[in-house]
Parts: C-alpha cells; structure tokens; sequence
C-alpha cells in the first residue's frame, strides 16, 4: 500500500499545529524547527527518536499558509517537499487534508474547496462557533465520515482511569478562554462516561476571566467545566465516583496529536470507523451553552 500524501494548512494565531502535526508524519531539522516561534514544539520534539517515532504509511508533502514566508520556514522545519501558492494547489497532489488552524471563523471556507473535491479532511477543533456552523460544514460532506474533527486531548492514554466505581461527578479546569479551549476538557471528559445520556440543565457563573459551567445529567451526574484566564491550571480532569476518585494524567503532547492524527490515518484508509460527527455535535451544544453567557 503507497503512503498516504497530506497536505497541511495553517497558520493561526498563536497555534504552532503545522509544526508539529507535519512532523509527527516526516521528521523535523531541529535548527530550523527551535526558531519555529513556539518553544514548547521543539522542545517535546527533541525528546522523540525520528523516524521510529513518526506515523508510518504517511507523509506530509504539501503546505499552504497566508504566508510564503512561513510556509517556507514550516516546509524546512518540518521536511515538507512542496509549498504551494494557493491551498487548492493541493486538490489531485494529495490524498487527505490536515486544516491546521484552531479559528472556527474561517473553518467553512477553508475546509469547502476539499470537501466539495472529496477529500477527506481533519479539521482542527473547534469545529465551529456555534452548532450551526458545524453543521454548515457538515452539510457540505459528499460521503459520511469525510470530515474528523477533534481535540488530541480526547485521545489522551491518560483517560482510562482506574476503577474508580460509578462516576458520579466529573471537574475540570482549563487555561484562556470557553470559546477556544474549554472543548480540551470538554470533549476528553466525554470519554469518562455515556455522553450520549441527555443533558437536563445547565448553569453558568462568569466575569471577566473566569466561566464556570455546570451540567446537570439524566442519568444523575454532574460535570463542573472550568475556564480560568491567567491561572496556572494547566488541563486538569478529576472524576469521583462510588469507589474512589481519581486525575487524567494525560501526559506528553507529542503522543497524544500523535494518537489523533493516526485515528486519521486510519480512516482515510478505511481501517477505522470515523464516529466523530456525535460526539463533536454533543461538544458543541456544550460549548454553545456556555458561550449563551
């Protein structure tokens, strides 16, 4: 079976992702990649032994950013053999489409050219900024499946806790923003327990900084999702149920975009069952609640 060829898409404020996905498939050249703008990217990178440590059966070969200039800088850091001068450049040169930017506004255009071309295609969370943005970019699938979606921390090997009983309460803290990063916990937590269980109420205390929301589940859980601006929290997940508690340790960065971007892998090549969609519609009208206050 030929390797897969991805093409890349970036950048966005603040969001090193074209870095480093592009180099958990191809490798890095280290002395490019420490003037990335991103001192975390090289740093858990250099812990890693290339190539054993990539993804096998796939490669980034294509990029595209606003920027040539960046676009240069990421294909040399992250060994990407073509930049290309308009993303849909891209459409017949590769087989998937990694959209590596985390600004829900642009999602729908960026994203449609692949979509409407058949390709399949990782959107980088969130989504989009509302339910109906998302499924505007759903609606847009030629095939069902065609569109992952997802924040890496979900596919963290720090999620399977010990047995902790009958979860009964699950808190979590988050860094910045709801709008942006509450989904790194949000959706993670999901995988604790049966999402799929309908919410019954929801309440929300903010202010300037800080947004606290609280749901109430039909299955008589709670979950108390935390953003904190400013604070030194980190991502943080604790579950207490019938017979003890316990924290997702959700340990390196490098092993957990790795985890995501395989599950992609393995979807393009129809190894793996993309059931994404529910899940990211169930994160969204989470997140849409919070983002009502």
């Amino acid at each position: 079976m030929n390797d897969l060829r991805l093409g890349v898409i970036g950048l966005s404020e603040g969001n090193g992702h074209p870095y480093s996905w592009s180099a958990i498939f191809n490798g890095c050249d280290m002395e490019y990649m420490k003037d990335c703008g991103f001192p975390v990217i090289p740093e858990y990178l250099s812990k890693q032994k290339f190539p054993d440590d990539c993804i096998p059966g796939a490669h980034v070969t294509h990029i595209w950013t606003q920027d040539a200039a960046i676009s240069r800088h990421v294909a040399k850091a992250s060994l990407i053999p073509n930049v290309v001068e308009k993303m849909e450049d891209m459409i017949g040169q590769v087989d998937a489409v990694l959209l590596a930017r985390d600004d829900p506004e642009n999602h729908f255009a960026m994203a449609r050219p692949f979509i409407e071309a058949g390709l399949p295609i990782y959107i980088d969370k969130p989504l989009g900024r509302t339910i109906q943005e998302a499924e505007e970019i759903y609606a847009l699938e030629r095939y069902p499946g065609q569109i992952f979606t997802c924040s890496a921390l979900a596919y963290s090997d720090g999620l399977k806790l010990k047995d902790i009983g009958e979860i009964r309460h699950i808190q979590a803290f988050v860094i910045k923003d709801w709008k942006k990063y509450a989904i790194h916990v949000v959706e993670p937590a999901m995988h604790l327990f049966d999402w799929r269980t309908p919410i019954l109420s929801h309440n929300v205390i903010s202010n300037d900084t800080n947004k606290i929301v609280s749901l109430k589940w039909a299955n008589g859980m709670t979950t108390t999702f935390t953003t904190l601006y400013g604070a030194q929290c980190g991502f943080r997940i604790q579950a207490f149920g019938t017979a003890g508690a316990a924290e997702v340790d959700f340990g390196g960065t490098f092993f957990m975009f790795r985890n995501a971007l395989a599950q992609f892998v393995g979807i393009v090549r129809k190894e793996r069952v993309n059931d994404s969609r529910e899940i990211t519609m169930k994160v969204m009208d989470i997140l849409e609640r919070g983002n009502a206050q």
